[in-house]
């Protein structure tokens, strides 16, 4: 629990760098999804390398093992800049559903693993490297998404980010992801999981994570259409 009081004014504080000096002089429309990337920032790609390392490092692990201290260190930094970011959409985007609801979803399954049943920390850290692998190209793609209107560097890098973006987080999201989760329900399943971990529990975070995917997956294609229909609309006006 004391890594809590660690992590979450860290991300507290990297949120105020963001929003009142890294990006003061960006429209007030767009700085707090600014400041959301920036903090996104400072978890994502960490979090893939914590995550990992505290994975090898546990010559138990699987998918019903007990928790080790470096997993529970990086549940406990995930639950922190999940909190953060959940209280940014809740001041500045109240009508965000998706999101909100997306976040509550994250921190049920991050805080029973760590604080409820104190197994499958494997699973659920393999899970976060998964999403956050893609975080860093996504972040930059949203800001120069955000500001591609009015800056050409930002327009430039946006069409850059996009194709390799949207490849990256549509083999993540639509083939890795999805052969994890089809593991983890065989595994569960199977009675392996030994009492440790409650079928509510198991179950419930099986139907967040195929309900993330499945949104991750929607959100990506429409991407993907949006990409090929700007792109058959400079080559029409080319034409003509």
């Amino acid at each position: 629990m004391e890594n809590l009081f660690l992590f979450f004014p860290m991300f507290i504080t990297i949120y105020l760098i963001g929003y009142f000096i890294v990006f003061r002089n960006w429209s007030p429309k767009i700085r707090p999804e600014a400041a959301s990337c920036f903090i996104s920032f400072a978890h994502g790609t960490p979090a893939v390398f914590l995550a990992t390392s505290a994975i090898l490092a546990d010559s138990n692990r699987g998918f019903a093992a007990p928790n080790t201290e470096p997993e529970n260190s990086v549940l406990d930094f995930s639950i922190s800049y999940f909190t953060m970011d959940l209280l940014h959409y809740l001041a500045f985007c109240p009508g965000d559903l998706l999101f909100i609801g997306h976040h509550l979803a994250t921190l049920f399954v991050f805080v029973t693993c760590r604080y409820l049943v104190s197994h499958g920390a494997c699973a659920i850290l393999a899970l976060l490297v998964l999403a956050e692998l893609t975080s860093a190209c996504q972040n930059a793609w949203t800001l120069a998404r955000a500001r591609r209107d009015d800056v050409v560097l930002a327009a430039k890098l946006y069409g850059l980010l996009s194709p390799p973006f949207y490849a990256l987080y549509s083999i993540v999201r639509g083939v890795l992801g999805p052969c994890l989760v089809y593991k983890m329900c065989v595994f569960y399943m199977s009675g392996e999981a030994g009492g440790v971990i409650p079928m509510w529990v198991w179950v419930s975070w099986i139907v967040v994570v195929v309900m993330a995917i499945s949104v991750s997956i929607l959100w990506i294609f429409n991407l993907w259409v949006e990409f090929f229909r700007e792109r058959m609309g400079k080559l029409e006006e080319k034409v003509t």
